[in-house]
Protein backbone atom coordinates (compact mmCIF):
# COMPACT_ATOMS: atom_id res chain seq x y z
CA UNK A 1 0.00 0.00 0.00
CA UNK A 2 1.43 3.37 -0.99
CA UNK A 3 2.13 6.11 1.53
CA UNK A 4 0.35 9.40 0.91
CA UNK A 5 -0.95 12.52 2.58
CA UNK A 6 -4.38 14.06 2.16
CA UNK A 7 -5.32 17.48 3.47
CA UNK A 8 -8.47 19.48 3.02
CA UNK A 9 -10.61 22.23 4.54
CA UNK A 10 -11.70 21.57 8.14
CA UNK A 11 -15.29 22.67 7.61
CA UNK A 12 -17.62 22.68 4.59
CA UNK A 13 -21.10 24.20 4.79
CA UNK A 14 -23.32 23.39 1.81
CA UNK A 15 -26.85 24.05 0.64
CA UNK A 16 -28.92 26.81 -0.96
CA UNK A 17 -29.01 29.83 1.32
CA UNK A 18 -26.23 28.59 3.59
CA UNK A 19 -24.29 31.85 3.20
CA UNK A 20 -26.69 33.34 5.77
CA UNK A 21 -24.94 31.11 8.30
CA UNK A 22 -21.64 32.96 7.91
CA UNK A 23 -22.36 34.67 11.24
CA UNK A 24 -21.73 31.32 12.93
CA UNK A 25 -18.05 31.84 12.12
CA UNK A 26 -17.84 35.31 13.61
CA UNK A 27 -15.73 33.98 16.47
CA UNK A 28 -13.29 32.66 13.88
CA UNK A 29 -13.18 35.70 11.61
CA UNK A 30 -13.13 38.19 14.45
CA UNK A 31 -14.65 41.68 14.71
CA UNK A 32 -13.15 43.19 11.52
CA UNK A 33 -13.67 41.15 8.35
CA UNK A 34 -12.18 42.14 5.00
CA UNK A 35 -14.33 40.87 2.12
CA UNK A 36 -12.45 40.17 -1.13
CA UNK A 37 -14.52 40.14 -4.32
CA UNK A 38 -14.89 41.75 -7.72
CA UNK A 39 -17.09 44.60 -8.85
CA UNK A 40 -19.48 42.38 -10.84
CA UNK A 41 -20.16 40.02 -7.96
CA UNK A 42 -20.80 42.92 -5.59
CA UNK A 43 -23.11 44.72 -8.04
CA UNK A 44 -25.04 41.49 -8.54
CA UNK A 45 -25.85 41.53 -4.82
CA UNK A 46 -24.10 38.23 -4.11
CA UNK A 47 -22.05 39.63 -1.25
CA UNK A 48 -24.99 41.23 0.54
CA UNK A 49 -26.32 38.13 2.38
CA UNK A 50 -22.89 37.56 3.93
CA UNK A 51 -22.56 41.22 4.90
CA UNK A 52 -25.99 41.19 6.51
CA UNK A 53 -25.21 38.02 8.44
CA UNK A 54 -21.91 39.40 9.73
CA UNK A 55 -23.49 42.73 10.64
CA UNK A 56 -26.15 40.90 12.63
CA UNK A 57 -23.36 39.16 14.53
CA UNK A 58 -21.75 42.51 15.30
CA UNK A 59 -18.78 42.29 12.93
CA UNK A 60 -17.49 45.30 11.02
CA UNK A 61 -16.74 44.70 7.32
CA UNK A 62 -14.79 46.39 4.56
CA UNK A 63 -15.07 45.33 0.90
CA UNK A 64 -12.19 45.18 -1.56
CA UNK A 65 -13.65 44.97 -5.09
CA UNK A 66 -10.47 45.39 -7.14
CA UNK A 67 -10.10 41.75 -8.18
CA UNK A 68 -9.85 41.14 -11.93
CA UNK A 69 -9.49 37.93 -13.93
CA UNK A 70 -6.00 36.45 -13.80
CA UNK A 71 -5.09 38.88 -11.01
CA UNK A 72 -1.69 40.55 -11.32
CA UNK A 73 0.62 41.18 -8.39
CA UNK A 74 -0.49 44.81 -8.13
CA UNK A 75 -4.00 43.66 -7.15
CA UNK A 76 -2.58 41.43 -4.43
CA UNK A 77 -0.49 44.26 -3.02
CA UNK A 78 -3.44 46.69 -3.06
CA UNK A 79 -5.68 44.22 -1.24
CA UNK A 80 -3.01 43.47 1.36
CA UNK A 81 -2.59 47.20 1.98
CA UNK A 82 -6.36 47.49 2.49
CA UNK A 83 -6.32 44.59 4.97
CA UNK A 84 -3.52 46.16 6.99
CA UNK A 85 -5.10 49.61 6.94
CA UNK A 86 -8.46 48.17 8.02
CA UNK A 87 -6.88 46.09 10.75
CA UNK A 88 -8.55 42.96 9.44
CA UNK A 89 -8.95 40.10 11.90
CA UNK A 90 -10.24 37.72 9.20
CA UNK A 91 -10.69 37.47 5.43
CA UNK A 92 -13.80 36.39 3.53
CA UNK A 93 -13.41 35.67 -0.19
CA UNK A 94 -16.58 35.64 -2.31
CA UNK A 95 -16.45 35.15 -6.08
CA UNK A 96 -14.79 33.14 -8.80
CA UNK A 97 -11.38 31.54 -8.61
CA UNK A 98 -9.55 34.85 -8.97
CA UNK A 99 -11.25 36.37 -5.93
CA UNK A 100 -10.64 33.26 -3.86
CA UNK A 101 -6.99 33.12 -4.88
CA UNK A 102 -6.51 36.77 -3.96
CA UNK A 103 -8.24 36.21 -0.61
CA UNK A 104 -5.82 33.39 0.24
CA UNK A 105 -2.77 35.54 -0.38
CA UNK A 106 -4.23 38.54 1.43
CA UNK A 107 -4.91 36.42 4.50
CA UNK A 108 -1.32 35.19 4.38
CA UNK A 109 0.60 38.35 3.51
CA UNK A 110 -1.38 40.69 5.76
CA UNK A 111 -0.30 38.63 8.77
CA UNK A 112 3.06 37.11 7.82
CA UNK A 113 4.52 40.13 6.06
CA UNK A 114 6.28 37.83 3.60
CA UNK A 115 7.42 39.03 0.20
CA UNK A 116 5.17 37.70 -2.55
CA UNK A 117 8.10 37.21 -4.90
CA UNK A 118 9.78 34.89 -2.42
CA UNK A 119 6.92 32.42 -1.98
CA UNK A 120 6.15 31.34 -5.55
CA UNK A 121 6.50 27.60 -6.00
CA UNK A 122 5.79 24.70 -3.68
CA UNK A 123 6.35 24.90 0.06
CA UNK A 124 8.03 28.30 0.25
CA UNK A 125 5.55 29.88 2.68
CA UNK A 126 7.03 30.21 6.16
CA UNK A 127 4.51 32.43 7.99
CA UNK A 128 0.93 32.08 9.15
CA UNK A 129 -2.27 33.67 7.88
CA UNK A 130 -5.38 35.38 9.16
CA UNK A 131 -8.56 33.31 9.57
CA UNK A 132 -9.95 32.62 6.10
CA UNK A 133 -13.38 31.63 4.73
CA UNK A 134 -14.07 31.16 1.01
CA UNK A 135 -17.36 31.21 -0.90
CA UNK A 136 -17.34 30.30 -4.63
CA UNK A 137 -19.84 31.90 -7.01
CA UNK A 138 -18.85 29.60 -9.88
CA UNK A 139 -18.68 25.81 -10.01
CA UNK A 140 -15.28 25.29 -11.53
CA UNK A 141 -11.98 26.16 -9.91
CA UNK A 142 -12.42 24.34 -6.61
CA UNK A 143 -10.19 27.08 -5.17
CA UNK A 144 -12.26 27.06 -1.99
CA UNK A 145 -10.60 23.76 -1.00
CA UNK A 146 -7.13 24.02 -2.54
CA UNK A 147 -3.79 25.21 -1.09
CA UNK A 148 -2.96 27.02 -4.33
CA UNK A 149 -3.13 30.62 -5.49
CA UNK A 150 -2.35 31.64 -9.08
CA UNK A 151 -0.96 35.09 -9.85
CA UNK A 152 -0.10 36.81 -13.15
CA UNK A 153 3.46 38.09 -12.99
CA UNK A 154 4.99 40.49 -15.48
CA UNK A 155 3.00 40.90 -18.68
CA UNK A 156 1.59 37.42 -19.12
CA UNK A 157 3.33 34.80 -17.00
CA UNK A 158 1.37 32.85 -14.39
CA UNK A 159 2.97 31.58 -11.21
CA UNK A 160 1.54 29.64 -8.31
CA UNK A 161 1.95 29.79 -4.55
CA UNK A 162 1.41 26.31 -3.14
CA UNK A 163 1.30 25.74 0.61
CA UNK A 164 -1.02 23.99 3.07
CA UNK A 165 -1.16 27.33 4.91
CA UNK A 166 -3.43 28.58 2.10
CA UNK A 167 -6.14 26.02 2.84
CA UNK A 168 -9.05 28.03 4.29
CA UNK A 169 -10.74 27.36 7.60
CA UNK A 170 -14.14 26.88 5.98
CA UNK A 171 -15.87 26.84 2.61
CA UNK A 172 -19.52 27.64 1.86
CA UNK A 173 -21.26 26.08 -1.15
CA UNK A 174 -24.45 28.06 -1.79
CA UNK A 175 -26.17 27.41 -5.12
CA UNK A 176 -28.21 30.61 -4.77
CA UNK A 177 -25.02 32.52 -5.56
CA UNK A 178 -24.60 30.76 -8.92
CA UNK A 179 -28.14 31.20 -10.28
CA UNK A 180 -27.28 34.27 -12.35
CA UNK A 181 -24.11 32.80 -13.85
CA UNK A 182 -24.20 33.14 -17.67
CA UNK A 183 -24.44 29.89 -19.61
CA UNK A 184 -21.04 30.31 -21.26
CA UNK A 185 -19.35 30.82 -17.89
CA UNK A 186 -21.27 27.88 -16.43
CA UNK A 187 -20.09 25.70 -19.31
CA UNK A 188 -16.43 26.71 -19.23
CA UNK A 189 -16.07 26.52 -15.46
CA UNK A 190 -17.82 23.17 -15.45
CA UNK A 191 -15.33 21.75 -17.94
CA UNK A 192 -12.53 23.23 -15.83
CA UNK A 193 -13.80 21.18 -12.89
CA UNK A 194 -13.90 18.07 -15.08
CA UNK A 195 -10.27 18.67 -16.04
CA UNK A 196 -9.32 18.89 -12.36
CA UNK A 197 -10.90 15.50 -11.72
CA UNK A 198 -9.40 13.84 -14.81
CA UNK A 199 -5.89 15.14 -14.18
CA UNK A 200 -6.04 14.30 -10.48
CA UNK A 201 -7.08 10.72 -11.29
CA UNK A 202 -4.21 10.22 -13.75
CA UNK A 203 -1.56 12.41 -12.10
CA UNK A 204 2.00 11.08 -12.09
CA UNK A 205 2.51 12.73 -8.70
CA UNK A 206 3.96 10.44 -6.04
CA UNK A 207 1.01 11.55 -3.90
CA UNK A 208 -1.64 10.27 -6.32
CA UNK A 209 -3.83 8.45 -3.84
CA UNK A 210 -6.98 6.41 -3.39
CA UNK A 211 -8.89 9.24 -1.69
CA UNK A 212 -8.24 11.69 -4.54
CA UNK A 213 -9.16 9.07 -7.14
CA UNK A 214 -12.44 8.28 -5.39
CA UNK A 215 -13.29 11.97 -5.12
CA UNK A 216 -12.38 12.52 -8.78
CA UNK A 217 -14.77 9.80 -9.93
CA UNK A 218 -17.65 11.11 -7.84
CA UNK A 219 -16.91 14.63 -9.06
CA UNK A 220 -17.17 13.48 -12.67
CA UNK A 221 -20.45 11.69 -11.98
CA UNK A 222 -21.96 14.86 -10.53
CA UNK A 223 -20.54 17.16 -13.18
CA UNK A 224 -21.43 14.87 -16.07
CA UNK A 225 -25.01 14.48 -14.91
CA UNK A 226 -25.64 18.16 -14.22
CA UNK A 227 -23.50 20.41 -16.42
CA UNK A 228 -25.76 20.51 -19.45
CA UNK A 229 -28.82 20.96 -17.23
CA UNK A 230 -27.19 23.92 -15.47
CA UNK A 231 -26.14 25.46 -18.79
CA UNK A 232 -29.58 25.12 -20.40
CA UNK A 233 -31.58 26.01 -17.28
CA UNK A 234 -29.51 28.20 -15.00
CA UNK A 235 -32.31 28.39 -12.44
CA UNK A 236 -32.28 24.66 -11.74
CA UNK A 237 -31.17 24.88 -8.12
CA UNK A 238 -30.57 21.15 -7.71
CA UNK A 239 -28.26 21.07 -10.74
CA UNK A 240 -26.46 24.20 -9.55
CA UNK A 241 -25.87 22.72 -6.08
CA UNK A 242 -24.66 19.44 -7.59
CA UNK A 243 -22.23 21.38 -9.78
CA UNK A 244 -20.81 23.19 -6.75
CA UNK A 245 -20.36 19.89 -4.94
CA UNK A 246 -18.75 18.27 -7.97
CA UNK A 247 -16.35 21.18 -8.45
CA UNK A 248 -15.41 21.08 -4.77
CA UNK A 249 -14.75 17.32 -4.83
CA UNK A 250 -12.56 17.79 -7.90
CA UNK A 251 -10.75 20.57 -6.04
CA UNK A 252 -10.11 18.27 -3.08
CA UNK A 253 -8.81 15.64 -5.49
CA UNK A 254 -6.30 17.80 -7.33
CA UNK A 255 -5.27 19.67 -4.19
CA UNK A 256 -3.63 16.40 -3.16
CA UNK A 257 -2.94 14.73 -6.52
CA UNK A 258 -1.88 17.69 -8.68
CA UNK A 259 -2.95 18.60 -12.21
CA UNK A 260 -0.74 18.32 -15.25
CA UNK A 261 -0.36 19.13 -18.95
CA UNK A 262 -3.87 20.43 -19.67
CA UNK A 263 -3.31 23.20 -17.15
CA UNK A 264 0.30 23.74 -18.22
CA UNK A 265 -0.84 24.38 -21.80
CA UNK A 266 -3.89 26.39 -20.73
CA UNK A 267 -2.00 28.91 -18.59
CA UNK A 268 -0.16 30.62 -21.48
CA UNK A 269 -3.45 30.90 -23.42
CA UNK A 270 -4.97 32.80 -20.53
CA UNK A 271 -1.86 34.78 -19.73
CA UNK A 272 -1.03 35.93 -23.25
CA UNK A 273 -4.47 36.17 -24.84
CA UNK A 274 -6.69 36.72 -21.78
CA UNK A 275 -8.88 33.74 -22.54
CA UNK A 276 -10.81 32.70 -19.39
CA UNK A 277 -9.14 29.84 -17.56
CA UNK A 278 -11.95 27.32 -17.94
CA UNK A 279 -12.21 27.92 -21.67
CA UNK A 280 -8.42 27.69 -22.02
CA UNK A 281 -8.56 24.23 -20.46
CA UNK A 282 -11.46 23.22 -22.68
CA UNK A 283 -9.61 24.23 -25.86
CA UNK A 284 -6.65 21.92 -25.24
CA UNK A 285 -8.31 19.11 -23.24
CA UNK A 286 -9.16 16.59 -26.00
CA UNK A 287 -5.76 17.03 -27.64
CA UNK A 288 -3.89 16.36 -24.39
CA UNK A 289 -6.12 13.35 -23.76
CA UNK A 290 -5.17 11.92 -27.16
CA UNK A 291 -1.49 12.54 -26.38
CA UNK A 292 -1.76 10.80 -23.01
CA UNK A 293 -4.00 7.91 -24.12
CA UNK A 294 -1.13 5.51 -24.99
CA UNK A 295 0.01 5.46 -21.34
CA UNK A 296 -3.23 5.95 -19.40
CA UNK A 297 -5.90 4.48 -21.64
CA UNK A 298 -7.06 2.15 -18.86
CA UNK A 299 -7.65 5.08 -16.52
CA UNK A 300 -9.53 7.04 -19.17
CA UNK A 301 -11.68 4.01 -19.95
CA UNK A 302 -12.48 3.71 -16.24
CA UNK A 303 -13.43 7.39 -16.01
CA UNK A 304 -15.57 7.09 -19.13
CA UNK A 305 -18.38 5.43 -17.19
CA UNK A 306 -18.52 8.33 -14.72
CA UNK A 307 -19.15 10.89 -17.45
CA UNK A 308 -20.81 8.76 -20.10
CA UNK A 309 -22.67 5.87 -18.44
CA UNK A 310 -24.14 4.84 -21.81
CA UNK A 311 -20.69 3.40 -22.61
CA UNK A 312 -21.10 0.66 -19.98
CA UNK A 313 -21.99 -2.12 -22.46
CA UNK A 314 -19.03 -1.52 -24.81
CA UNK A 315 -15.47 -2.78 -24.59
CA UNK A 316 -12.29 -1.07 -23.44
CA UNK A 317 -11.29 0.44 -26.77
CA UNK A 318 -14.75 1.84 -27.36
CA UNK A 319 -14.86 3.30 -23.85
CA UNK A 320 -11.52 5.01 -24.33
CA UNK A 321 -12.55 6.44 -27.67
CA UNK A 322 -15.97 7.42 -26.32
CA UNK A 323 -14.38 9.23 -23.39
CA UNK A 324 -12.05 11.35 -25.50
CA UNK A 325 -14.48 12.06 -28.31
CA UNK A 326 -17.32 12.68 -25.87
CA UNK A 327 -15.25 15.35 -24.15
CA UNK A 328 -14.27 16.79 -27.54
CA UNK A 329 -17.95 17.07 -28.47
CA UNK A 330 -19.10 18.52 -25.15
CA UNK A 331 -17.97 22.13 -25.81
CA UNK A 332 -19.80 22.02 -29.14
CA UNK A 333 -23.04 21.08 -27.41
CA UNK A 334 -22.44 23.83 -24.87
CA UNK A 335 -21.81 26.47 -27.55
CA UNK A 336 -18.22 27.13 -26.51
CA UNK A 337 -15.34 27.95 -28.84
CA UNK A 338 -13.48 24.79 -29.80
CA UNK A 339 -10.41 26.06 -31.68
CA UNK A 340 -7.63 28.41 -30.67
CA UNK A 341 -8.27 30.48 -33.80
CA UNK A 342 -11.84 31.02 -32.57
CA UNK A 343 -10.53 33.00 -29.58
CA UNK A 344 -8.15 35.16 -31.60
CA UNK A 345 -4.92 33.22 -31.28
CA UNK A 346 -2.79 33.47 -34.46
CA UNK A 347 -1.04 30.40 -35.77
CA UNK A 348 2.33 32.10 -35.66
CA UNK A 349 1.82 32.57 -31.91
CA UNK A 350 1.79 28.83 -31.21
CA UNK A 351 5.57 28.35 -30.80
CA UNK A 352 5.69 31.08 -28.15
CA UNK A 353 2.73 29.48 -26.35
CA UNK A 354 4.60 26.18 -26.35
CA UNK A 355 7.74 27.78 -24.96
CA UNK A 356 5.70 29.38 -22.19
CA UNK A 357 3.97 26.08 -21.42
CA UNK A 358 7.31 24.36 -20.96
CA UNK A 359 8.06 26.78 -18.12
CA UNK A 360 5.19 25.23 -16.14
CA UNK A 361 7.46 22.58 -14.69
CA UNK A 362 5.37 22.45 -11.48
CA UNK A 363 2.55 20.99 -13.60
CA UNK A 364 4.30 19.11 -16.39
CA UNK A 365 6.07 16.84 -13.92
CA UNK A 366 2.64 15.42 -13.04
CA UNK A 367 1.69 14.45 -16.59
CA UNK A 368 1.41 10.68 -17.04
CA UNK A 369 3.35 10.90 -20.32
CA UNK A 370 6.48 13.09 -20.56
CA UNK A 371 5.72 16.13 -22.70
CA UNK A 372 8.49 17.98 -24.54
CA UNK A 373 8.51 21.20 -26.54
CA UNK A 374 7.78 19.52 -29.92
CA UNK A 375 4.83 17.72 -28.28
CA UNK A 376 3.45 20.99 -26.94
CA UNK A 377 3.71 22.58 -30.39
CA UNK A 378 1.87 19.65 -31.99
CA UNK A 379 -0.90 19.82 -29.38
CA UNK A 380 -1.38 23.55 -29.95
CA UNK A 381 -1.40 22.98 -33.70
CA UNK A 382 -4.06 20.31 -33.33
CA UNK A 383 -6.08 22.71 -31.16
CA UNK A 384 -5.68 25.60 -33.62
Amino acid sequence: MSTFTFATVPQIIAGPGCIARISELKSLLGPRVLVISDDGVVKAGLVQPALASLAEAGAETSIFTGVIADPPEIVIHAAVARAIEFGATGVLGIGGGSSLDVAKLVALLAKSGENLGNIYGIGNVTGQRLPLVLVPTTAGTGSEVTPISIVTTGADQKKGVVSPVLLPDAAFLDANLTIGLPSAVTAATGIDAMVHAIEAFTSASANNNAVSRALAKEALRLLGANLEIAVKNGHDLAARQAMLLGAMLAGQAFANSPVAAVHALAYPIGGRYHVPHGLSNSLVLPHVLRFNAPVCGDAYAELALCLFPHLEPVGHAERLSGFIEGLAALPVRLNLAVRLRDVGIPKDGLPLLAESAMEQTRLLCNNPRPLLLPDAIRIYEAAW
